[in-house]
């Protein structure tokens, strides 16, 4: 019977492995799965437009997108992967990101363009992602996932004469070992993408060391993102066995050696015209999101306010404004999809709680607004959570919502300071609106003597002055600035 079960996993294994391509970028053959192209561009089809709504759309003037879109294409017409119809898109996140979805689509936020220096590290950033597609490391994943679950399987099957707590042992193990050899798999996928950008780069005549150069500076802004946070700057470089991706100072240094290599002669490095691109673009928060400073959350377009308790933090999205106390009190905070007129507890019972059951329904006003306030308890995955929800009507088509939750032993100790929460809601005049600061890159030129300092002190940025220049820049400390030369700086602009 052992011997038939050991067949049959077999089987289901080698039956597997039929659904291997050769790989247009290094050769051989890649597991997929049996995955298509037809079938990555349906599925980069439908998720493009829920991605760039969860990034707060697309940013960026015609001009500023036909360049990236530009610079990606040249790239890929140096490329091994011709099937498909690239799709470059700038993301309106402050976030440093970019990253390359199946099917052709390849994102890079305006939070990564403000740290890019020139076009050729924007065109490192680019060939990095291209090089997960053309190496079809996202079909690869899928293929993958289909074998690590038919080993498992297998291995269910092989323990299946055995205990329930050895066969237990043998699926744990091979968990285990699985997500070892994966995610091996995907610090190589990283590496082999910055081999395949590079090869691109060079192709495109880009110079090969504004990869490194770039994932320095990344390591820089990490650094100094976790000193901003309060953590240890070197916390960024520990090795992770089973992190994703490998440590940042292991991939500059490995960058730099692979770009000594070989390269063009008189590569691009397009210094002057990628900052000219970015000249004016929004840095930080979008208005139309909302600001966080601190504790308080601004929105000068829909011109409200509110401030969260001492011990809190405030993180936005393009949906939400969640607040994060201690362990056992957080908030959430939105607008609500379907207001409707009439009283506001009525739309607090029977349209946002409608298959709940509330108490201590009570009508309130919030700074002159009209309120509805209630209370329920709801089994939570770590147990009981209580929950108080506030509906803030500000005119006919518009309410605001609170969905304050505590853990029951934090409820009573919370009441204030989330009370409060409430009752720091307010509108905001025209001219506490118009008078909310909202940044963006300034390009500006230094004069003779300029120094860091001089240039740093025009940073409208409240802390780490000189580090974030630094950052931005590219700069060294003994680095001098000649004259002319293009400075990146956050200031701020009228909304």
């Amino acid at each position: 019977m052992k011997a038939l079960l050991a067949v049959m996993a077999v089987a289901l294994l080698m039956s597997a492995l039929q659904g291997c391509v050769t790989n247009p970028a290094r050769g051989g053959k890649t597991f997929t799965g049996g995955l298509s192209t037809a079938q990555e561009i349906r599925v980069g089809r439908e998720s493009h437009g829920q991605i760039v709504a969860q990034f707060g759309g697309e940013y960026g003037s015609p001009a500023l997108r036909k360049y990236v879109d530009g610079v990606g294409q040249l790239l890929v017409r140096t490329s091994e992967r011709r099937d498909l119809t690239y799709k470059f898109t700038i993301l309106n996140s402050q976030i440093v990101n970019a990253f390359a979805i199946p099917g052709g689509y390849i994102y890079i936020s305006r939070g990564l363009l403000a740290l890019v220096d020139n076009e050729a590290q924007l065109a490192a950033v680019l060939a990095h992602e291209l090089g997960h597609i053309t190496a079809l490391h996202h079909a690869e994943r899928h293929g993958q996932g289909i074998l690590a679950n038919i080993l498992l399987a297998g291995a269910g099957v092989l323990a299946g004469a055995a205990s329930r707590s050895a066969q237990r042992t043998v699926l744990q193990a091979g968990q285990g070992g699985l997500n070892a050899v994966l995610s091996s798999f995907s610090r190589e996928n990283e590496f082999e993408a910055d081999d395949l950008g590079l090869r691109y780069m060079a192709r495109a005549r880009y110079n090969g060391f504004a990869m490194s150069n770039f994932l320095r500076k990344l390591r820089n802004h990490s650094r100094l993102e976790a000193k901003r946070q309060g953590q240890s700057p070197d916390s960024i470089d520990s090795f992770n066995y089973l992190a994703t991706h490998p440590a940042p100072l292991e991939r500059v240094d490995r960058a730099v050696r692979r770009a000594s290599a070989a390269g063009p002669r008189e590569p691009i490095i397009g210094r002057n015209v990628y900052l000219s691109e970015i000249d004016g673009m929004l840095y930080g928060p979008d208005p139309r999101e909302g600001i966080i400073t601190g504790r308080v959350f601004t929105h000068p377009v829909s011109r409200f306010r509110f401030e969260a308790p001492k011990g809190f933090r405030l993180i936005n999205s393009p949906h939400s404004v969640i607040g994060v106390g201690p362990p056992g009190a957080q908030f959430i905070f939105d607008r609500a999809k379907h207001p409707i007129s009439g009283p506001i507890t009525r739309y607090l019972t029977r349209v946002w709680a409608r298959d709940t059951r509330l108490t201590d329904v009570q009508r309130i006003t919030v700074n002159g607004l009209d309120a509805a306030t209630a209370v329920t308890r709801i089994a939570g995955r770590g147990g009981p959570l209580d929950l108080r929800l506030v509906a803030i009507r500000v005119d006919s088509r518009t309410i605001y919502r609170f969905l304050f939750l505590t853990k029951p032993n934090w409820t009573r100790r919370m009441s204030l300071p989330l009370r409060r929460v409430t009752y720091s809601f307010r509108r905001l005049s025209e001219d506490e609106a118009r008078n909310v600061r909202v940044y963006q890159i300034s390009v500006v030129r230094a004069r003779r003597g300029a120094t860091q300092g001089r240039l740093a002190r025009r940073m409208d940025v409240p802390k780490f002055r000189m580090e974030r220049f630094r950052t931005l820049n590219g700069l060294h400390p003994k680095d001098r600035l000649k004259a002319g030369r293009r400075i990146k700086l956050i200031q701020a602009r009228r909304n």
